[in-house]
């Protein structure tokens, strides 16, 4: 049989642009080329797309802070209409390259958010991980947290607010209703990105200009006491579910720093020691989140497991990182199922 191309899509325009290459990194050493052949399609930092060598992508590679692309062959444009998967230059119209699926590992918004997933939808090109609407759902957490609340599934209590309505969030009705401890987060990012513990007026305030950098929406949520637990899911109509895993924050919450820079900012227990009771539990309810919003091809589904047994679904990451401290390939490979898979 002929070989599949396979089409790797990483960078983007998020703030999460130097993970994706990192990701990206990983999944291009791990693809087996004695079944596919790998076509690589960086995205810039202002969007722009581009066809790259697989002997000269990267730059800085193995520094987290400091990778970035390299040179590209050509500037790219995806075909749109019948013949799906064709790469063309994007100044000649000249056809480059031909792809069968795509690999989508864009992290954050453009990328995870349903936007790149609705382009290979109009190139009529097949693509790993989640459709437009599971994307679009799980990347607004105020979304997906409403709709996992309609499905009897513990989330915490939290509010939604928007730019406009900047002037009248305050300190004294937020805490009355969510306790004096928050956390405020930007409705539209991933990886910890503009998020914030707040538990003072003055803390609080600072959060929310903080989050508002971020997206033209915000939510702040009570703080939940319980074990940070993650399970990797992977499929489609019977989707599997990983053995769970324990993030121990070495700061005060788990980062950005924390899941990709410092190697030494949080402790990973793959797999988390649980009964055996309890281990369904998690997986059973990370399970039926993963159905409940949509989610297709792979997620990574993040809860709170407090001293009672009771389990808060907290989010789930639809596209999650594949870099080398990521939990998503650790959980699968102490499941069974390597990287190489």
């Amino acid at each position: 049989m002929d070989k599949q191309r396979v089409g790797v899509i990483f960078g983007g325009k998020s703030l999460e642009h130097e993970v994706s290459l990192q990701s990206a990194k990983n999944i291009i050493e791990a693809i087996d080329r004695a079944k596919y052949d790998v076509v690589l399609i960086g995205i810039d930092k202002t969007g722009k797309w581009h066809l790259f060598a697989e002997s000269a992508y990267l730059l800085n590679a193995d520094d987290p802070r400091l990778i970035c692309l390299d040179e590209p062959i050509a500037p790219i444009t995806i075909s749109f209409g019948d013949v799906g998967g064709q790469l063309l230059h994007a100044t000649t119209g000249e056809v480059l390259e031909k792809i069968d699926v795509a690999f989508p590992i864009v992290h954050g918004t453009t990328g995870e958010d349903g936007n790149l997933q609705g382009a290979l939808r109009l190139a009529n090109l097949p693509f790993v991980g989640p459709d437009v609407l599971g994307s679009a759902i799980c990347m607004d957490k105020d979304v997906a947290k409403r709709l996992l609340g309609l499905a009897n599934i513990n989330v915490a209590k939290g509010l939604a607010f928007r730019r406009t309505e900047r002037e009248g969030i305050n300190f004294s009705d937020v805490s009355r209703e969510l306790g004096t401890t928050l956390f405020i987060k930007p409705a539209n990012q991933g990886s910890s990105v503009g998020v914030s513990k707040a538990i003072c007026e003055q803390s609080f305030e600072a959060a929310i200009d903080e989050a508002f950098k971020f997206d033209h929406k915000l939510i702040v949520e009570e703080a939940i006491e319980g074990r940070e637990i993650e399970c990797s899911v992977l499929g489609n109509e019977e989707p599997i579910v990983s053995l769970p895993g324990e993030i121990l924050p070495q700061t005060e919450f788990y980062s950005y720093e924390s899941k990709y820079i410092d190697d030494d900012g949080a402790d990973l227990e793959v797999p988390v020691k649980l009964s055996a009771e309890l281990t369904e539990k998690v997986q059973q309810i990370c399970l039926k989140a993963y159905q409940t919003l949509e989610c297709e091809g792979l997620a990574r589904v993040d809860v709170f497991l407090t001293d009672s047994g009771d389990v808060y679904v907290n989010e789930i990451n639809t596209l999650p990182g594949f870099t080398q401290i990521s939990m998503y390939p650790k959980l699968w490979e102490v499941s069974g199922i390597s990287i190489q898979s």
